[in-house]
């Protein structure tokens, strides 16, 4: 078969995606998110597609240099130059200094291996229609953090490279670090196309609530277990504290965390699909249609109209800080790092639910090579430093010391600054990173504790393979993200605009997409 041009069938790709995004608007749309990164309250579904016939990777040579749609190209090779690696990641807007800061980071890396760092950050809301846009349109780049919302979508258009022999030649080190069971759960197709930021690979959700209050209101951390056993608790702060006070504070980047974790997406990146945790008939379902996600949605959207969740959540990117309550993946001891971003002195912590080990867990947090990148094995000898050397790892996720952060006498991480918006858990292991002041030193003991005493779903290894369902999938995620930021911020009554949600997701091929995901758990189990 004659190989096609990657930006050509990514070009296609786009139009077919704007077309299926303006097919699905013709009715009544909806959207919802679900973090899956520790600590990071974000989330939400991409859109795309493309026809399965043009977006295999095998049509989409890695020798190829890069796109003729595409843009930028750093390409060094055989002149010489230090090649510079261009690496695409999210977070929140960079101070004016970062491009700085990242040329010292880069002065190490150069030290170290030989290349240098282009560091570009889309932010928290626009990262997922950013790097759709990039990847189709062919823009040249190196390295790229991606999710189980977006990580199979971009497998399947063949615009990553396939590292799963080449990780072990090029990069024993980092492939021996990773636990086996971790590159399994990267699988696409039996192939690895990322490499997986090895943390809490499993999911345990928390609710925390600053001391302050907790003392002040003499809140029983312990007796708090669900959104239902909050209820009277958050009530009772928003009677006291007055109208100008939201004791649950969300945005467009940090919508309720965790909605769907009691259903296994099947890496699938659509927050409307899952099979329950535990069923062992693993029968698909959408998720809207089921009764706890219902009457949470219901509970959300009381908070809401009685000003517990600040009123403009759904339309703003950044809450702010110091917010009294959170709701985040991680472990016992995070709380500590939870309370230093958001200026608390303290936060009280308990677990509401989990550990529990999906594909998609495992899946929360990767980077990717892109299939045109001149630099593919130098951009997985960045990955291997960022995973075993101590110096460069605390460079990412804190910045430059003596002027983002300083080393205490003791051994720990003192942040000088407030304003280092690459988040660490994009980056890579955690279990090599220098901690911070005020943090417990055995912190890691716990992340690797929770993922050794994780329930697994009765669908793990299972990923969800979109190739036939493609314009589907993108048709959906449109609907579904028209919605996603009233629904998962309480804004929107479910009474009133669910079943048009659900609707709409139907007419754009949700029941398509079942009967596919159905299919292929049934083969893949059988």
């Amino acid at each position: 078969m004659k190989k096609k041009s990657l930006g050509k069938i990514l070009a296609l790709s786009l139009t077919m995606a704007m077309t299926a995004g303006m097919l699905a608007g013709c009715g009544n749309g909806d959207s919802g998110s679900q973090a899956s990164d520790s600590g990071a309250a974000t989330g939400g579904a991409t859109s795309e597609e493309t026809s399965s016939e043009e977006s295999t990777a095998e049509e989409s040579t890695a020798e190829e240099s890069t796109s003729e749609e595409g843009g930028q190209e750093a390409d060094n090779s055989g002149s010489g130059e230090v090649p510079t690696l261009i690496y695409w990641t999210v977070g929140g807007t960079p101070a004016d200094d970062f491009d700085d800061a990242v040329a010292k980071i880069s002065d190490y890396c150069e030290e170290k291996i030989g290349v240098r760092l282009d560091v570009k950050i889309a932010g928290w809301s626009d990262y997922d229609t950013k790097m759709d846009t990039i990847v189709k349109t062919g823009e040249y780049f190196d390295l790229m953090f991606v999710n189980n919302t977006n990580y199979s979508k971009f497998v399947n258009l063949g615009a990553f490279t396939d590292i799963t022999d080449m990780v072990q030649s090029v990069t024993p080190d980092l492939y021996s670090f990773i636990p086996e069971q971790i590159w399994s759960g990267t699988q696409v197709k039996g192939k690895v196309y990322a490499v997986p930021t090895y943390k809490d690979s499993s999911l345990t959700q928390f609710y925390y609530i600053d001391d302050t209050y907790v003392q002040k209101y003499n809140i029983d951390m312990t007796s708090i277990t669900s959104m239902q056993t909050l209820d009277p608790i958050v009530r009772a702060v928003k009677e006291a504290e007055g109208k100008s006070f939201y004791p649950v504070q969300l945005d467009q980047g940090s919508l309720w965390n965790g909605f769907f974790n009691n259903y296994d997406g099947l890496a699938s990146g659509i927050q409307a699909i899952g099979v329950k945790l535990d069923d062992a008939s693993r029968k698909v379902v959408c998720t809207l249609e089921q009764e706890d996600i219902v009457e949470n949605l219901k509970l959300l959207h009381s908070w809401y109209t009685a000003g517990i969740i600040n009123p403009d959540a759904n339309v703003v990117t950044d809450s702010g800080k110091g917010h009294m309550f959170g709701n985040a993946q991680g472990w016992p001891s995070a709380a500590a790092g939870w309370a230093v971003n958001q200026g608390i002195d303290k936060y009280i912590v308990n677990k509401v639910f989990g550990p529990i080990l999906t594909t998609e867990t495992i899946q929360g947090s990767m980077n990717a090579i892109f299939v045109n990148s001149n630099y593919k094995e130098e951009a997985l000898k960045v990955l291997q430093l960022m995973n075993t050397d101590t110096k460069f790892r605390d460079m990412c996720a804190y910045g430059v010391e003596g002027d983002h952060f300083e080393y205490t006498a003791d051994g720990f991480v003192n942040r000088l600054r407030d304003d280092w918006t690459w988040p660490s858990y994009t980056q890579g292991t955690f279990f090599i990173m220098t901690n911070q002041v005020g943090t417990d030193p055995n912190q890691w003991d716990e992340v690797k504790k929770q993922n050794e005493e994780a329930t697994p779903s009765t669908c793990l290894g299972f990923a969800l393979d979109t190739t036939n369902i493609q314009n589907e999938v993108a048709a959906v995620n449109t609907a579904w993200d028209k919605y996603k930021f009233d629904l998962l911020t309480g804004a929107s009554d479910p009474e009133e605009v669910l079943a048009s949600c659900i609707q709409e997701l139907k007419d754009a091929g949700l029941d398509t997409i079942i009967a596919e995901a159905q299919k292929q758990v049934d083969e893949f189990f059988k």
